[in-house]
């Protein structure tokens, strides 16, 4: 076994490798750019080495530079994480020259599997079933456009060398094709170094299922079962469980073959991941009469395959390149030549640490024997940086508060005071909970979020609540349309007007403590009596919600002991993380960033701006239409120039930001006025970006 490995990669994923690291002995080196300098998992290893700028094409996807800090350090294996360049044969290559173990799969098998292309290709020779598309090695827009037309709208662009939703568009109609086709591979190449794309025909509904597939190198391959990654935003899982819900022993028992296959047709070695699309109204979606929580029948075994199936999920005497027929249909998309973020839930369900079987295997170790078993139920949710309400934006920041749930696992990469930046993913958290069976496991989902509060950053935590909360999803409804289908109910919140008032007078109060520390320092200009010598005194405290032009205004004045008390609510209290408030005490937590104030109480999170009357009024606007930028980012496309005519809609330029392109565009129809952005520049977050005036008469 290795004594010292190196992570080239960040955030909760070089945090969870060094867990089991350090349980089994192995010291850790971790790599960081500029901008993680002081990130968690610099902490947590045992040694760290800085790698670049905070770009990651100048750091984390720097190979030079990473195999420069294995020799440094004298590590003998490099583990890439998942992502980053986990996926890169190149990679791979370099670090068999350099003298070191990649930790993963063989070269060839990251380049027969990388290309998603190239690996349709191999399986429809291997006879799995694919989605109606387009692989071709020509990729000019004529090709790909003619491609589009023969499969039918809408139409799924996909980077080939891609994952993550990043180079992916669905298309619906053809006259929308050149412009997202453009999207797509510029977003390719930023993120892979490789600009080639595949179609797909645009599947409604169906469920996004994968099969967990592990091989050694003594020619022996395993099935880890299945994990159901339906439910999606933007292309990118939200929340993954295993087992499926409702899948049939037959479905599983296929499928599982079908992942040994296309592993095997590789000479696969190491952790993999063989994703399908399984359309809707296939007869996994509901469980059958007399199905046990975990979808096999009472008494079947929890290898979940039929009796006399060898543990790599074949039959004996079956072919690889045909799949027994009946139990459902399913196509394959893609097979990912790595561990993934969701593999928690598969630890879950089989009660072993698959960081720990990669290392092995790495080692040149077997796979362990013994029958594999399913074990209850788990659900991971993703927690992470973005705002729903604002179609996902990706948000960034400072956790000024952060509390995460203890009654479940919990991987991370960021603590209380971190900061968010534009230049990573916005995982903040990974939320696992196990049950004995799944109604057990989304029970315990509630009590995790419920327990979770996370202040300063705009987070996706309440959309989490309400898809935990949805009837449908307890149902096991879920599909890949399951959080557009109900986004306005997910995003909707729950704040009564009753609460919102809660929240207001929590707020207050938290103002009102910090008058009080004030006049703690002795000067009597800070006394907070307010005293006045006519007239009774009172603070006035102007309170509005974020995007409101209108306030409310609550009076504070003295109390007989000295504190203050909200006219009208003179007996509410704020203090040890509570709020008192007609005789009815709750947790409550009031954090102040700047004149923002955000109140955390049950379970919601209210923010407020406390306003300065005596504030002088904001710098004029400039004349025009202005377009800002929602988010800090890299401006990677620049389409307009001051002079310029535009039309309303029309892209004036595109920035990035954690992974994601947001194309800026014209308000109105004018002439553009002013553009205040360079290529390749960096943008702040309310920067006026481009100003537009209305064409004349």
């Amino acid at each position: 076994m290795f004594t010292k490995i190196l992570i080239a990669n960040r955030g909760e994923i070089a945090c969870r490798i060094i867990a089991t690291a350090r349980r089994m002995g192995i010291k850790t080196v971790a790599v960081h750019s500029e901008a993680d300098a002081g990130a968690l998992h610099v902490a947590l290893a045992d040694e760290a080495i800085a790698i670049g700028p905070a770009p990651a094409r100048q750091s984390y996807l720097d190979i030079a530079a990473i195999l420069d800090a294995a020799r440094r350090t004298g590590a003998e294996a490099i583990h890439p994480g998942y992502g980053f360049l986990s996926e890169n044969a190149d990679f791979a290559e370099a670090c068999a020259a350099a003298g070191l173990v990649f930790i993963g799969p063989p070269a060839g098998a990251i380049r027969a599997m990388g290309s998603k292309a190239a690996s349709k290709a191999l399986m429809e020779a291997s006879g799995v079933p694919l989605v109606p598309g387009y692989h071709g090695e020509a990729q000019d827009t004529a090709t790909l456009a003619d491609a589009a037309a023969r499969i039918g709208y809408p139409v799924l662009i996909k980077a080939s060398a891609g994952g993550g939703g990043r180079g992916m568009r669905v298309v619906e109609r053809a006259e929308d094709f050149e412009a997202s086709l453009t999207s797509a591979q510029r977003e390719a190449l930023a993120a892979f170094a490789d600009d080639r794309v595949l179609l797909e025909k645009y599947l409604v509904r169906p469920r996004h299922i994968e099969i967990q597939v592990f091989a050694d190198s003594h020619g022996r391959t395993v099935s880890l079962f299945e994990r159901d990654c339906s439910i999606q935003r933007r292309h990118q899982k939200v929340v993954e469980e295993a087992p499926a819900p409702g899948m049939t022993p037959e479905l599983r028992a296929r499928m599982g073959e079908a992942a040994v296959a296309a592993a095997h047709a590789v000479g696969y070695v190491g952790a993999g991941t063989v994703e399908f699309i399984v359309p809707e109204g296939t007869s996994h979606r509901g469980l059958p009469e007399g199905t046990s929580h975990e979808g096999l029948p009472e008494g079947t075994s929890h290898r979940g395959v039929p009796e006399g199936t060898s543990h790599q999920g074949v039959p004996g005497g079956t072919s690889h390149k045909r799949m027994p027929e009946g139990g459902g249909s399913f196509h394959f998309m893609e097979m990912n030549t790595r561990l993934q973020v969701e593999h928690p839930v598969t630890e879950m369900i089989t009660g072993l640490d698959l960081v720990e079987w990669q290392l092995r295997i790495a080692a040149g170790e077997a796979l362990p024997a013994g029958d594999l078993a399913i074990l209850g139920h788990a659900i991971e949710v993703r927690l992470c940086a973005e705002d729903p309400a604002r179609n996902f934006l990706p948000a960034t920041g400072t956790l000024a508060h952060l509390r995460l749930p203890e009654g479940a696992r919990v991987d991370t990469g960021v603590r209380q005071g971190d900061s968010v930046t534009p230049y990573y993913d916005s995982l903040l958290a990974k939320i696992i909970v196990h049950g004995a069976d799944r109604a057990e496991a989304v029970a315990r989902l509630r009590a995790a979020l419920a327990d979770c509060e996370a202040i300063g950053v705009a987070t996706n935590l309440d959309l989490l609540r309400a898809i935990a909360a949805h009837p449908e999803f307890a149902a096991g409804g879920v599909d890949t349309g399951f959080i557009a289908r109900h986004l306005d109910m997910l995003t909707a919140g729950t704040a009564t007007p009753s609460l919102r008032d809660a929240a207001r007078i929590a707020a207050a109060l938290h103002v009102a403590s910090e008058l009080q520390a004030g006049a703690r320092t002795g000067d009597p200009w800070a006394a907070a009596d307010a005293w006045r010598m006519n007239g009774v005194g009172h603070h006035a405290i102007l309170l509005r919600e974020p995007g409101s032009t209108v306030g409310t205004t609550l009076r504070l004045h003295a109390r007989p002991d000295g504190g203050l008390a909200i006219a009208g609510a003179e007996d509410a209290r704020l203090g040890d993380g509570q709020l008192t408030l007609g005789g009815h005490t709750r947790p409550a937590l009031v954090i102040r960033q700047g004149a923002a104030l955000t109140v955390a109480l049950d379970g919601g999170r209210h923010v407020f701006e406390q306003v300065d009357p005596l504030a002088p009024p904001p710098p004029a606007a400039s004349s025009g239409e202005r377009v800002i930028a929602p988010i800090p980012g890299r401006v990677i496309q620049i389409l307009a120039a001051p002079g310029d005519h535009v039309v309303k809609g029309a892209t004036l330029l595109v920035i990035e930001a954690m992974k994601m392109e947001i194309a800026l565009r014209a308000p109105i129809d004018g002439i553009v006025l002013a553009l205040r952005a360079t290529l390749d520049g960096m943008v702040a977050e309310g920067a006026e970006v481009v100003t537009i005036g209305a064409e004349p008469g």
